[in-house]
């Protein structure tokens, strides 16, 4: 069963899916951003990785729940 969330994310339950980058197993797979030009979801390491390559420089990290 899959579940596709407004963050660009999916959420599997009971599948093996596999990171595009690492291979390691997925249990809250992301979306891969069009102009990444790549196949397959993302686990949370790898897409923050991908992020940081796209938008070059500091990033200050807000919990904005407060």
């Amino acid at each position: 069963m899959v579940f596709i969330t407004k963050q660009k994310s999916v959420l599997y339950m009971g599948s093996d899916e596999k990171c595009a980058l690492c291979d390691a197993s997925i249990s809250f797979a992301y979306l891969p951003m069009k102009e990444w030009d790549m196949d397959g979801f993302l686990c949370s390491k790898c897409y923050s990785k991908k992020l940081a390559e796209f938008y070059p420089g500091e990033h200050e990290r807000v919990n904005l729940s407060k």
